[in-house]
């Protein structure tokens, strides 16, 4: 991937609920793919603790969360996170994200949230908990915030303009609709602050004069008055028939076309930048039961189990129905068991051969099958072990490495909400109308 003309690289971000221990179903499809992309020179790599969104289905009790922060911090470095590679921070420690939360929120319809699936599923299937406040409803936005506060915009000095730096999400493709939602926020909160126009345009001058019939003939807006004299009124009127165009064409569409003799009469601004969807493949992890891996079907295998766990849990998980009795031939292909060994087994030579081998033609029992997988998922989970035990006995480093990327972290958003700040209130603008003003009255 190019990096761009000033060197700057790709950003990609992610983040995980702090609602428990993580387990090999949440290694296989997120942070295995979060090592790889942090050791990928094209991307800096931000990767979060997501603890206020704990809070959207477990307000009630938050008693567990700052363990759990913790206990996550602990596997996401076990699991080869590395701070010196990747800014690792907490969300709820950086206020940013919630002040942008506040602002994406008063331009996003209510029917957008209402309309997102989860949501609805939730509110059908959930039954324990109630679900119906709105922080809930509104964690899309939240989620919207989380990614795009890292947005940054840099200079191309070469080509005098400004231009966002490329923002990813990893996501499997049953996730892509809620990567397309914070789009959607981010194309309307650009349409209301993306862009200005420079006081030039109301100058009276020649060019100023043939710019605003450029405008008028482009936008085909009867019912604004394009005036060459400023006034507020017509300003916002001509901004605003100028912004619901380009929406409506596309910003990207709208500034490319423009007739170079115009273009310098409008100042983008590009708040905010759209993030994308990085589809990624991910192996099938099925439960101990055959659902899907999850915390709430007590199903899992976590990253900090012991032999004798593993072992025990392994030995009663589900295999292919098929297979009643001993002499039964079963198929592997709809064997939880087998999904598991094409995991941890892949590297012994000749086990996954043996299994299919065995279990077609009931030359090995489930037993025996179970435990062979037993072992290699053993194997492959003692050093992710080891490294989680070194850092659980020092949970104060771990909460110093939290508090670095944190810091981190924080900087960009600071600097994300400046540029946010001013385009949605102008106050810097303001104050130096202000100041230029009392100069003038000085002078």
């Amino acid at each position: 991937m190019e990096k761009g003309a000033e060197g700057k690289k790709s950003r990609v971000l992610s983040g995980m609920r702090p609602t428990g221990r993580l387990h090999i179903g949440h290694y296989f499809g997120a942070l295995q793919n979060w090592v790889r992309l942090q050791n990928d020179p094209a991307y800096d790599c931000f990767y979060f603790i997501a603890d206020w969104h704990a809070l959207t289905s477990d307000y009630a009790d938050t008693s567990a969360i700052a363990e759990n922060t913790l206990q996550i911090m602990i596997d996401y470095l076990a699991a080869g996170l590395d701070p010196a590679k990747s800014v690792i921070f907490q969300q709820s420690v950086i206020p940013e994200h919630a002040e942008l939360h506040l602002l994406l929120s008063m331009v996003t319809p209510l029917g957008w949230l209402e309309r997102v699936p989860t949501y609805k599923e939730a509110l059908e299937n959930v039954k324990d908990k109630d679900l119906h406040n709105y922080g809930f409803l509104g964690y899309p936005i939240l989620q919207c915030a989380d990614i795009v506060i890292y947005s940054e915009q840099r200079v191309i000095y070469s080509e005098k303009r400004i231009e966002s730096v490329a923002l990813y999400v990893p996501v499997g493709e049953d996730q892509v609709s809620h990567v397309e939602l914070s789009r959607e926020i981010v194309r309307r909160f650009n349409h209301f602050y993306g862009f200005a126009l420079k006081y030039k345009l109301f100058d009276g001058s020649e060019l100023s004069a043939k710019a605003l019939a450029y405008f008028k003939n482009l936008v085909k807006r009867a019912d604004v008055k394009w005036s060459g004299t400023f006034a507020k009124e017509t300003a916002f009127a001509t901004l605003g028939a100028i912004r619901q165009y380009a929406s409506e064409i596309g910003y990207h569409n709208f500034f490319a076309g423009l007739d170079r003799r115009y273009a310098d009469f409008i100042q983008p601004l590009d708040v905010l930048c759209e993030p994308e969807a990085m589809l990624t493949k991910t192996p099938r992890v099925p439960g101990l039961d055959g659902r899907k891996m999850s915390k709430s079907y007590g199903n899992t295998i976590t990253l900090s189990e012991s032999d004798a766990e593993i072992r025990a849990k392994t030995k009663v998980m589900v295999t292919d129905p098929a297979r009643k009795r001993r002499s039964d031939p079963g198929n592997p292909d709809v064997c939880p068991v087998y999904d598991w060994h094409k995991l941890f087994s892949a590297e012994e030579p000749g086990r996954l051969e043996w299994v299919r081998q065995g279990c077609t033609t009931a030359g090995i029992g489930c037993i025996e099958c179970k435990a062979a997988m037993a072992e290699n998922l053993i194997k492959w989970i003692a050093p992710v072990r080891e490294r989680r035990v070194k850092y659980e006995k020092n949970p104060k480093q771990v909460l110093e490495l939290l508090d670095n990327g944190s810091n981190k972290a924080r900087k960009i958003a600071q600097s994300t909400m400046e540029r946010v700040r001013e385009a949605v209130f102008g106050w810097e603008k303001k104050r130096k109308e202000i100041d230029g003003a009392a100069g003038s009255a000085k002078a």
